[in-house]
């Protein structure tokens, strides 16, 4: 087994279940009090990590200016979003939006011109969309509730797309090291998250919810974006960021255990298939489904070899 390997999966299962956390927490706390947080658990996680590695967090304020921006659409938006999405829809359909990142992603490069429009990349995206279509049951009767929710997780996932392409165009190039990075976007989101979250009405803190709430932010901090970005960085220094980025891939796939075995989830028939035209559209946008075929070789050619 490659050594990469068990990180890989344990990065999946950690995030997979974050979804499930999620869902637990929605029910007794506000979808800002829940991002706030997770994001100030995993400030102290990787605060820890980075202090005790003897790095310290960066001074350059152009890069937390940027890292401003970056933790807006990474971090702030993206995990409150999912907490009003699950406020209507299951922790699974919540994944399955989420792996539409890439496909996001795409969109964001091709504007930015970071990435060339391809005949792969937009068959790819024609693609991915109609499996968000078919996810969606656009042809189905739809409950205000549920399309908002599906909404709210789509944003989210759009949201991943822009502060992905957003990093690589300004911050990764860098040459800071993953630990300093992951803190400071940490640090930049939880500032955001205790200025905004009162200034909409919403306490930072409420303290009388059940233990299983309380377990739950601990899991959501200090797993799902504490360690779960050091285990990417992790991932990403030995087996590159192509193969880490199919960790989108597995999420759908642990989120749906644990919803269905312990949350009594249900899904349609068309939200699994709508996931799996969604990965085809990401497969055709790397590569991996080839839109043409080799050619066959000449007979002739053979039969002179």
């Amino acid at each position: 087994m490659r050594r990469w390997v068990p990180f890989f999966i344990l990065l999946a299962a950690i995030w997979g279940n974050s979804f499930f956390f999620i869902k637990v927490a929605v029910g007794s706390l506000h979808p800002l009090q829940i991002s706030f947080g997770r994001m100030a658990i995993a400030s102290v996680t990787l605060l820890v990590v980075l202090f005790a590695s003897g790095r310290r967090l960066p001074r350059d304020p152009k890069l937390w200016g940027h890292f401003a921006l970056a933790s807006t659409v990474l971090t702030t938006l993206p995990f409150t979003l999912f907490g009003y999405g699950e406020q209507h829809v299951s922790s699974v359909v919540a994944s399955i939006w989420n792996a539409t990142t890439p496909l996001c992603t795409l969109v964001f490069a091709l504007l930015l011109r970071s990435e060339r429009a391809t005949a792969a990349r937009i068959t790819g995206l024609g693609v991915g969309f109609a499996g968000v279509m078919v996810v969606l049951g656009v042809w189905e009767p739809v409950s205000g509730g549920e399309l908002t929710g599906s909404l709210a997780c789509f944003a989210a996932a759009a949201c991943y797309g822009v502060g992905g392409a957003y990093l690589g165009r300004f911050i990764t190039h860098r040459g800071e090291e993953p630990i300093v990075l992951a803190t400071t976007q940490i640090l930049a989101g939880t500032v955001e998250l205790a200025v905004i979250t009162p200034l909409a009405g919403v306490p930072l803190v409420n303290l009388d919810v059940p233990g299983e709430v309380w377990g739950s932010l601990l899991a959501l901090g200090a797993l799902g974006t504490g360690i779960a970005y050091l285990l990417l960085y992790r991932v990403q220094r030995i087996a590159g960021v192509t193969t880490t980025s199919t960790v989108t891939y597995l999420l759908p796939v642990f989120a749906t255990v644990s919803g269905v075995t312990i949350l009594d989830e249900r899904l349609t028939w068309h939200q699994p298939v709508g996931a799996v035209v969604v990965l085809v559209g990401i497969a055709v946008i790397q590569g991996a489904i080839p839109l043409r075929r080799r050619a066959a070789r000449p007979v002739a050619a053979v039969a002179a070899e």
